[in-house]
Order: C-alpha cells, then structure tokens, then sequence
C-alpha cells in the first residue's frame, strides 16, 4: 500500500506520473536515485530486496520519503500496480538499477516482486518501459559497500538482456549516460520540457 499521506484529490491532480522501481543492486544506486530526483511526479516502488540493500549504502527510506512518494512490496498481490489501470496515472515505467534477476524474470514474463509485477502490467497496458541492466557487458565494475569490484557477467545474465530488449514497449539501457537519455527522449515524446541537467 501507499506510503503517501496525499490524499486521493492530491494524487489526481499530479499525473500523469513517472513509476520508477528499485531492486536489489547496488550498480549506480546513487546515480539512479539522483537521476530520478531531476524528474518531476516520481513514484518509487521498492522491491525487498531493495529495502535491505538501500541502507548498506547510506540510504534511508526516511530521506527518500522527503522526495518521493515510496511503494512497498509488502503485499502478495503487489496492490499498488492497481493504480496503473487508471488511464493516464503513469506515463512510463522505469527499474534502474536492474539486478540481473528482475531482469531475467522480465524478459521470461515473471511478476513475483512488486518492480516485475509494475513491469509486466504497464507492458500488457502499453505503458513503456526503461530498464537499466546491470549486467550488459563482458566486464562491469561496480560499487560494492566496501569497495569497487569487478564483474564478468556470464552468458546466461548476457542472453537475458538480450531477450528483454525484444520485449513489448521496453527499452534497455547499460548505463546512467543512456538512461538519462532515454528518458531526455521520453520527456520531449509527452511534450514536457526537459527538466534534467546536463551531464
């Protein structure tokens, strides 16, 4: 349910709305988490995975709370992806970072987590998708909470993107430079004015 204390009057009057979902990476968290700062009428949906690897990072679901409006995955039902059946709430969907789980469950159509169950239903309404995959080259060097570390991706994480770029209403991106392009292309598409920052 809604962490939110609008009430549904206020909720109305800001859409449409950006639904930007977090899992469990730590990949560009903080560039994610700022990059979504930058966008006006952002949702965050939190897989549990995501709560348990926010605050290694220095992240409080408090200080994200002053931002954004913050959805759980505290239901088995994921009741918040109901909100997308109401015509115009959200305009597009957005999982970054994306650990390279959520994104083999996306590309195979799975919804057991509150970021694939948003995914799988916007997609089924035509809402589209930017998905930040985590795994996307042979190499990926990443910020652990202790240190940086290197990663090789193997061929299974590599095909799952793969296939989750032809998926319906989705694009992929591998990095933050693309995601923030992506959505400089997305903003001018719904006749908003660009609002992010230049890199």
């Amino acid at each position: 349910m809604t962490q939110s204390h609008e009430t549904p009057h206020t909720l109305r009057a800001t859409r449409p709305r950006l639904a930007w979902a977090i899992t469990g990476s730590g990949h560009c968290l903080e560039e994610s988490l700022a990059l979504a700062a930058e966008m006006p009428n952002v949702d965050l949906f939190l897989s549990r995975a995501a709560e348990e690897v926010l605050p290694l990072y220095k992240i409080h679901l408090a200080h994200l709370k002053e931002r954004f409006r913050v959805f759980r995955d505290n239901s088995a039902s994921s009741v918040p992806v109901g909100m997308f059946y109401e015509a115009g709430y959200y305009h597009t969907v957005v999982i970054a970072p994306a650990t390279s789980n959520t994104v083999a469950k996306c590309a195979l159509g799975l919804s057991d987590t509150l970021p694939t169950n948003i995914f799988a239903q916007a997609g089924k309404l035509g809402i589209p998708g930017i998905v930040f995959a985590c795994d996307t080259e042979p190499v990926v060097v990443t910020k652990s909470p202790q240190d940086w570390v290197e990663l090789r991706p193997r061929n299974i994480e590599l095909e799952n993107v793969a296939r989750l770029q032809q998926a319906d209403h989705c694009q992929v991106v591998g990095s933050i430079r693309e995601l923030r392009a992506a959505l400089e292309i997305r903003l001018l598409a719904l006749g908003t004015p660009s609002l992010l920052s230049p890199v």
